[in-house]
């Protein structure tokens, strides 16, 4: 059933606090959760146990994988025509106004834009920028393994260690924190929380804000026993690696992953709600005022509440450097520390700050108005990133908001979602992520 415009205003509050809670777990192996808590795996997250703990064949191979001679050339004619074509089908079906499509194999690089960057019809480029969401975490997590591979810290250190007032604060680990087994709620579940900031979404808030709003709902379990995606975990680990480097987090990621890997249109907004140029417009049904007849344009919703969960900006070039470097490994971390990286995954998929299904790893990410999605295939040292100004799902949607012109004839799926599953589809090994309803 799709949402008809007077949807009440708490119901769209609840979607996000959902979305958030949710967003990776499209893509980590699990579902949405149904309620306020996302404490255990979904049945379908659950069935998917036996692959995904094995979901790197050959972690040494990948580690080592050298990037092919054609590399940086245009993928052969043959290869982009069919890849355009699956993209072109799935954008279709999307409920994006448009869409930046990347992929990079031994063979050569691929980029296109699709669509619109904004309603006014402004075509959207490849180079624009858009908040990439929780594929922040992937970032904020590689700086911990950096820091304990330095010797700095320690991954089985307490979270009590480093920030006081956290419910089990005296066991859960900074591993725990990493792989979402904590039992910390996220602060999307904090409705209070909720409700001021959808009262004003431009507010600027501090991480110790919204750790504050997810300690007062936690914890969900006791350390190590469950699973819930929470974006408390990863702020908190953001205010650690600040305590361990003595420095401002946006100046840590700039010097220990956007300069080593030459991330030049990669940024850190801080409290900043402004995108560089060029750059798309995010669309929404979250928020107060949004209805599926007029999504919001949420495109300055100030991102500080996501911190070192969400906040960072990018483009399409960059964010197929990084997919690579985050599965090899290579230019972050060493040999040994990637291993570890690419043998954390659990049963239900999700490992140290990444997901993994049928050997992609990576992450997708939704922030109001924006859904991205960045994987690695560690099979054929192949890369694939998307970018859609929208994190509206779209397809035969039961609980998801939805267009009111919204298809019906296709599995409901977030735009930057959809597109990965149709160009992995054309690369050999589909990215099977569970349903979503």
């Amino acid at each position: 059933m799709m949402p008809s415009p007077s949807r009440p205003a708490r119901e769209l509050r609840r979607s996000l606090a959902l979305t958030v809670v949710a967003g990776a777990l499209i893509l980590a192996g699990c579902s949405a959760p149904s309620g306020g808590s996302s404490a255990s795996p979904s049945p379908s997250a659950t069935a998917a146990g036996p692959a995904a703990a094995a979901c790197v064949a050959d972690p040494s191979r990948t580690i080592a994988a050298k990037p092919g001679a054609k590399t940086m050339s245009a993928l052969p004619a043959e290869t982009v025509a069919t890849l355009d074509a699956a993209a072109a089908k799935a954008f279709a079906l999307g409920a994006s106004p448009g869409a930046v499509v990347g992929v990079r194999t031994p063979e050569g690089t691929w980029t296109k834009a699709y669509g619109d960057a904004d309603l006014a019809g402004t075509p959207m480029q490849v180079g624009m920028h858009t908040r990439i969401a929780s594929l922040t975490k992937m970032y904020t997590t590689t700086i911990v393994l950096q820091l304990a591979q330095e010797g700095k810290l320690k991954l089985d250190d307490t979270i009590g260690k480093y920030v006081s007032g956290i419910p089990n604060g005296d066991t859960i680990t900074l591993t725990q924190l990493a792989d979402m087994t904590s039992g910390v709620a996220s602060y999307t579940m904090n409705e209070k929380l909720l409700e001021k900031y959808f009262a004003d979404p431009t507010a600027v808030y501090t991480p110790e804000e919204v750790i504050e709003a997810g300690a007062a709902v936690s914890p969900l379990f006791a350390p190590g026993e469950s699973f819930a995606y929470s974006n408390t975990n990863t702020v908190l680990l953001g205010k650690v690696i600040e305590k361990v480097t003595g420095q401002d987090i946006g100046k840590v990621m700039q010097e220990r992953i956007f300069d080593p890997l030459h991330l030049t249109n990669t940024s850190w907004p801080g409290t900043s709600a402004a995108l560089p140029e060029p750059y798309a417009h995010g669309y929404t049904l979250n928020g107060n005022t949004a209805t599926p007849d007029a999504p919001t344009d949420s495109t300055d919703w100030n991102p500080s509440w996501s911190f070192t969960a969400g906040e960072i900006i990018s483009d399409i070039d960059d964010l197929l450097t990084m997919g690579r470097a985050l599965g090899t490994g290579q230019g972050l971390v060493d040999a040994k520390t990637q291993n570890l990286r690419l043998t954390s995954f659990s049963p239900i998929g999700y490992g140290f700050g990444m997901s993994c299904s049928q050997g992609w790893v990576g992450h997708t990410g939704d922030l109001s108005g924006y859904n991205t999605s960045l994987y690695y295939d560690t099979a054929t040292d192949t890369t694939v990133a998307v970018q859609t100004n929208s994190d509206i799902a779209s397809g035969g949607c039961t609980t998801s908001l939805t267009l009111t012109d919204d298809p019906g004839d296709a599995i409901c799926q977030t735009p930057a979602v959809r597109l990965l599953v149709a160009l992995t589809a054309e690369l050999g090994t589909a990215y099977a992520p569970p349903p979503r309803s």
